[in-house]
């Protein structure tokens, strides 16, 4: 008699990125670029080479990634593109303040990227959750792709969420810019480090509470009452 293996014709799912591996990338693309600045600084290396050489540190990041799989993800693709825009901008006009700038420039082009990717077939914030949320967290196993065809309120959540997220990168990207402009040069660089954390954090806090009211969880869950199909 003959055994089946199931393994055999069922196709493997992609993997998802890990929490760990999503903090390690945080920490290099946030953390190491300011401690990178701040050595320079106190081993004397003047203010604009310091900024520089922090800079292209995520920009190295997704150029291994390239080479090691020739493939770029959307995010990953979009921040380097824009990363590398502004550091050879700010060596043509050679302004420590326009390359302490550049975070707030990235930051606020990615917002308008998300307030624009809402009227997209799918919000940015669906294809950035996803990978986190689905089959994780309260969920009865039904994929994301079903929920999306078939529940409104899915797809509303969704976009809404994408918004808070679009409005709230756009307020961080002023205060990034006002502070590179107004604030002294060594001090720009810590404090935003830290508006990162300060950011996410609340955008967290509005964005699980949202969930929650407007049932997200029930949906995934599926402990919400049962909907027609969209037409």
């Amino acid at each position: 008699m003959t055994t089946h293996d199931a393994s055999a014709t069922t196709p493997e799912a992609p993997p998802r990125p890990s929490r760990r591996r999503l903090l390690l990338g945080v920490v290099w693309d946030i953390a190491v670029p300011i401690a990178v600045y701040y050595g320079l600084r106190a081993a004397g290396v003047g203010v604009f080479v310091a900024l520089l050489a922090g800079a292209v540190l995520p920009a190295l990041t997704t150029a291994v990634q390239w080479v090691r799989t020739r493939s770029l993800e959307g995010m990953a693709g979009f921040i380097a593109g824009t990363m590398l825009l502004g550091v050879a901008a700010a060596l043509i006009s050679g302004s420590p303040r326009f390359l302490l700038a550049k975070d707030g420039w990235l930051t606020g082009v990615a917002g308008l990227w998300f307030l624009i990717s809402i009227r997209a077939h799918r919000p940015l914030l669906f294809h950035g959750g996803r990978p986190l949320l689905e089959g994780r967290f309260r969920s009865d196993g039904t994929s994301w792709d079903v929920l999306w065809e078939r529940e409104p309120a899915f797809r509303r959540i969704w976009r809404v969420s994408t918004a808070i997220w679009g409005v709230a990168m756009l307020l961080d990207a002023a205060v990034r810019v006002v502070m590179a402009y107004t604030l002294p040069v060594d001090l720009v660089p810590g404090l935003g480090a830290l508006l990162w954390p300060v950011t996410l954090l609340l955008l967290q806090l509005v964005n699980g509470v949202y969930y929650e009211v407007a049932g997200l969880w029930r949906l995934t869950s599926g402990t919400a009452a049962a909907r027609p199909a969209a037409g």
